[in-house]
């Protein structure tokens, strides 16, 4: 990761009880327009908020033309997006092959 580079680590639940918290990371993050790296490795539980935050926040990332990058997916996030059919939306196919 370089200066270039704003770091989100999200810890514990991404879930709808923080979804608010995580939703104000994410948007703090691609409002510094410099590349986003958000670090899943600490994420224990994922449930469809979670999901539809990381959605939004592509969404988001593309629209403003900001790179947006998920990495060091965590088993709960693999599960859940490889369950969904997400996994290469999300960077997650690479780290699954990885493991």
């Amino acid at each position: 990761m370089t200066q270039k580079t704003t770091a989100v680590v999200i810890e514990g639940e991404m879930t709808i009880v923080n979804a608010g918290l995580t939703r104000e990371q994410l948007l703090e993050a691609l409002n510094s327009g410099r590349t986003v790296e958000v670090d899943l490795s600490r994420v224990n539980e994922l449930d469809s908020a979670g999901l539809q935050l990381m959605i939004a926040a592509r969404r988001e990332a593309t629209a403003r033309e900001v790179p947006l990058h998920f990495v060091g997916h965590s088993g709960a996030v693999l599960d859940v997006l490889h369950l969904c059919n997400l996994s290469d939306q999300f960077d997650a196919v690479a780290v699954a092959a990885a493991q």
